[in-house]
């Protein structure tokens, strides 16, 4: 029998090398199959081969010096370079230690980020990963080595999730490139008190870049499904509340919504994608997703 990769989905596993880069093959190689390293053929940067010239070639293309030797009209074609720089930008803030069913935010994570870096890796795309809160940031920048993979890997195993999101911007400067071409992963619980996520994401958006938000929430979060008297405690704070359940769950519903319209348009307005995940979703969403915006970019 087939074994699902949501059989996995415990901290030990996640937590280990072997572990974590099992489920992310399961979950990419369950997706795709036969996907083709991406290059195409075209007026582009590797040298490819030589074919005969054609009545509406581009005579900029024509090799003056294969003229020179044969006597005959060559076009020297290219292989396009489409790979993509993939950035990971985590939230490892202390509230990304809600846990559901067993599985935290941050381990939900670090599946879905393990998994798009594969493929990424896969297709020959640069990744990096950066992981902040205010009192460490994680840095991988992009390499590539034979073993970055591993590396990646390792850097997500090693983020824990503490402290709060930093409110200095500037931690942030060393990280973004605004030179060149890249699909920013920005993930998050976008837990703030006063717009300090929204503000360092609107920060990353250049004229060359994607940014794609991924809001991560557990199912309970989004549904509010709880009896009696319930306490909750900010993870960040310390601050614990005792409420209704039942006479909350209207207000509380309403509140979310109106925080996840505003959230969305914002980013909208900045050009920037935003797309919700439960912890309770299919992985492979996020590498339909990946793979479309990877696209967009080329």
């Amino acid at each position: 029998m087939k074994k699902d990769y949501r059989d996995l989905l415990k901290p030990e596993i996640i937590n280990s090398l072997s572990g974590l880069s099992l489920i992310s093959r399961m979950i990419v190689d369950g997706q795709v199959s036969g996907l083709n390293k991406s290059k195409r053929v075209g007026g582009g940067l590797e040298f490819s081969q030589y074919r005969g010239y054609e009545a509406g070639d581009d005579i900029r293309l024509l090799d003056w010096k294969m003229l020179a030797r044969s006597g005959r009209y060559y076009i020297k074609q290219t292989e396009i370079d489409t790979h993509v720089s993939v950035k990971f930008i985590l939230d490892a803030s202390k509230s990304m230690l809600h846990e559901e069913n067993g599985v935290s935010k941050i381990d939900f994570v670090k599946v879905l980020v393990a998994s798009i870096g594969y493929l990424a890796w896969q297709q020959e795309d640069s990744i990096s990963l950066f992981a902040l809160n205010n009192l460490k940031i994680e840095s991988l920048y992009a390499s590539l080595k034979k073993h970055h993979f591993n590396r990646f890997l390792s850097t997500l195993i090693d983020i824990n999730a503490e402290g709060n999101w930093p409110k200095d911007d500037n931690k942030l400067q060393h990280i973004h490139d605004k030179a060149h071409k890249e699909l920013i992963f920005f993930i998050t619980d976008l837990y703030e008190n006063k717009e300090e996520l929204t503000q360092s994401i609107n920060q990353l958006k250049t004229a060359r870049n994607e940014v794609i938000v991924l809001h991560i929430m557990g199912a309970n979060e989004l549904n509010f499904d709880f009896e009696g008297a319930v306490v909750f405690e900010d993870l960040e704070t310390g601050e614990r509340i005792k409420v209704n359940a039942k006479e909350a769950k209207e207000h509380y519903l309403q509140a979310l919504n109106n925080s996840m319209t505003t959230f969305k348009n914002t980013f909208l307005t900045n050009a920037i994608g935003y797309e919700l995940f439960s912890t309770e979703d299919e992985v492979s969403e996020a590498i339909k997703l990946f793979l479309n915006r990877r696209m967009q970019l080329i």
